[in-house]
């Protein structure tokens, strides 16, 4: 009574990513009615779009995470290649790595988009992890050169 069960499979070379989750246009985002309450006035939500409030906010966000191997953050580093911001406060960030065998290629991209994703005023976040051009240390700022002895 013992049959053998064969499970079919199936071969592909890849597969779409699944739809993004989207807040509605309908629905607004719900301020924390303590901030309002503790500071005497709701803040106001910053503004999207290029050169904007919401994208230094970004910026500074990216400013905090830092290489675990390398004590200098990503965004000095010159991992981050380009970051832009609509007028609807959707972020998409086009970054790289050291090399692609660097320890936090998987965890690095997730941990990005959730810390732009915690900024008030971002909607939505989309990570690009790119390969080209290369990071090599020319794309680093001076500041990261001076703390790592390179200046």
């Amino acid at each position: 009574m013992n049959e053998e069960r064969k499970i079919e499979t199936h071969e592909v070379d890849a597969v779409a990513p699944p739809p993004r989750a989207r807040v509605p246009e309908s629905v607004a985002r719900k301020r924390d009615y303590l901030t309002g309450f503790l500071s005497g006035e709701p803040k106001e939500e910053a503004q999207g779009g290029p050169g904007s409030d919401l994208q230094a906010a970004v910026v500074d966000v990216l400013k905090s995470i830092y290489d675990p191997e390398i004590p200098v953050d990503i965004y000095e580093l010159g991992l981050i290649y380009d970051v832009t911001i609509t007028e609807d406060g959707d972020a998409h960030i086009k970054m790289t790595l050291t090399t692609p065998h660097c320890p936090v290629a998987e965890s690095m991209p997730g941990e990005v988009e959730m810390r732009v994703l915690s900024v008030p005023g971002i909607r939505d976040a989309v990570v690009d992890l790119v390969w080209d051009p290369p990071w090599n240390p020319s794309k680093m700022s001076d500041e990261a050169r001076l703390e790592l002895g390179m200046l």
